[in-house]
């Protein structure tokens, strides 16, 4: 039965336009414009994407992770190799990307293959972040059944013990991939939900052909 309350929430969106003649000739010089309009627009976490993977026999899953970096190779984000999202990267490298800015009333959707970053990058990233970072990437095994709360925070205990006089290093199962594009859609709300919708499709020379949606 259809609950009338959810039903009724709605939003008109007015805020701006996209046409396919005003874009970038690539999705990722494009991405870098509307990634600096997110960024000076106070967006809290704008790095925040949805990553969505899927086991070999179609299963999906989805979560929210942190891109880290972006350039022409592709869009970068870190994590565990050995969780589910890990385990089914491995075997199965096609994934989506999604980025939602509803201040700015935007979404990106990135069709793309992941494959592993090499190891200087994963150690460098690594190597950055916060000591409680490092000692809870270690600590936490992942995607697994654990008992409750206080066994990870003994083994978190356990793990700033063993480091309490050096920096941890970068466990082997934990690191950084890269997801390579394919397809990417732009999509700009627009009024009585006839949004905007651009999308680029890599064509088999590398270049790409660029096209618009209808909503």
């Amino acid at each position: 039965m259809l609950n009338q309350k959810v039903a009724d929430l709605r939003k008109d969106y007015k805020l701006a336009s996209l046409d396919e003649q005003d874009v970038a000739p690539s999705p990722l010089q494009q991405f870098g414009k509307w990634w600096n309009d997110a960024t000076s627009s106070e967006i809290d976490e704008p790095n925040a994407m949805t990553l969505a993977t899927s086991t070999p026999d179609g299963r999906p899953s989805a979560r929210i992770v942190l891109l880290k970096s972006f350039n022409e190779d592709g869009f970068m984000f870190f994590t565990n190799y050995e969780s589910r999202k890990g385990q089914e990267l491995a075997q199965n490298p096609y994934v989506t990307l999604l980025f939602f800015w509803r201040e700015l009333e935007r979404q990106v959707r990135i069709e793309g293959i992941v494959s592993r970053a090499g190891e200087q990058v994963s150690n460098e990233y690594y190597n950055s972040r916060p000591l409680g970072s490092r000692i809870g990437a270690i600590a936490s095994p992942q995607s697994q059944v654990i008992p409750d709360r206080h066994f990870l925070e003994e083994k978190v205990n356990e793990v700033a013990a063993k480091y309490d006089k050096e920096m941890p290093e970068r466990p082997e199962y934990w690191g950084g991939y890269i997801v390579k594009p394919v397809a990417v859609e732009f999509w700009q709300g627009r009024s009585s939900r006839l949004h905007d919708r651009i999308l680029y499709t890599q064509t088999t020379g590398g270049s790409w052909k660029i096209e618009r949606l209808a909503p």
